[in-house]
């Protein structure tokens, strides 16, 4: 069995919450368990527990998905909030050290939305805190209640890994469910996808093998909403999986 560890999000404790109020909670969304679990290949939440005790858990893994949620802080990569989007400095702290220790130990590493923006974060970059507000002439990426039922079209950059990876799409599309994006990209990341007004949708680490760290914007686990309207999403996680 392959033992692969997602990062969790999290809940804090709240007394309004009808259930566990005043507990912490880490929490997985489930097409990320649907999308993981191919056969022979065990997905494991990871905990919140301390480090003597995470790390010999990561040990055992054969590679980590960093799983998309919350904001990250601007704090992480060195800003001061500009607005309401105060971020998750607690969890960006906690995956920062799961990035690390990932990399360190050569597992495969997989980063989506957050994952890939926090991955951006580890390796030097930084980010759009709010793209609408901070970048003109952005398209909607986000809306609340359409959630993944809303795509743009995807430039993939030629001569790069994903060219390879999806050869045959000549105009794909991807879902789009942020409202942050990469602003500055981090030491050793090539780009290899963009949206269609210029953000950064796509990148590999460049100190590795093609594909074993790498990070997308979109939520490829979500493809289901849309189905054939979007980018096929089993290159991906199959490419991540090869790396085992």
């Amino acid at each position: 069995m392959i033992n692969i560890g997602i990062t969790p999000s999290f809940m804090y404790p709240d007394v309004e919450r009808a259930v566990y109020g005043p507990k912490s909670l880490t929490y997985i969304e489930n097409d990320m368990m649907d999308y993981v679990a191919q056969h022979g290949v065990l997905p494991i939440l990871l905990p919140d527990i301390s480090d003597d005790r995470l790390y010999p858990i990561l040990q055992e893994l054969h590679g980590v998905i960093l799983q998309g949620g919350v904001d990250i802080a601007p704090e992480t990569y060195g800003e001061t909030p500009i607005g309401p989007w105060k971020g998750d400095q607690y969890r960006d702290e906690y995956e920062l050290k799961i990035i690390d220790y990932t990399i360190k130990n050569g597992k495969p590493l997989l980063g989506i939305c957050r994952g890939f923006q926090l991955l951006n974060v580890y390796f030097g970059g930084t980010l759009y805190q709010d793209t609408k507000t901070q970048r003109e002439d952005v398209n909607h990426h986000r809306d609340a209640h359409k959630y993944d039922s809303i795509k743009h079209p995807l430039l993939i950059n030629e001569n790069t890994f994903f060219s390879n990876l999806y050869p045959d799409d000549a105009k794909p599309y991807v879902n789009t469910v942020h409202h942050q994006a990469v602003k500055d990209l981090g030491n050793d990341l090539e780009v290899w996808a963009t949206s269609d007004d210029g953000l950064i949708e796509a990148f590999g680490y460049t100190k590795d093998k093609p594909g074993k760290v790498m990070g997308v914007q979109w939520h490829p686990e979500f493809t289901p909403t849309l189905q054939n309207e979007i980018i096929d999403s089993k290159p991906i996680i199959d490419t991540f999986l090869s790396h085992v």
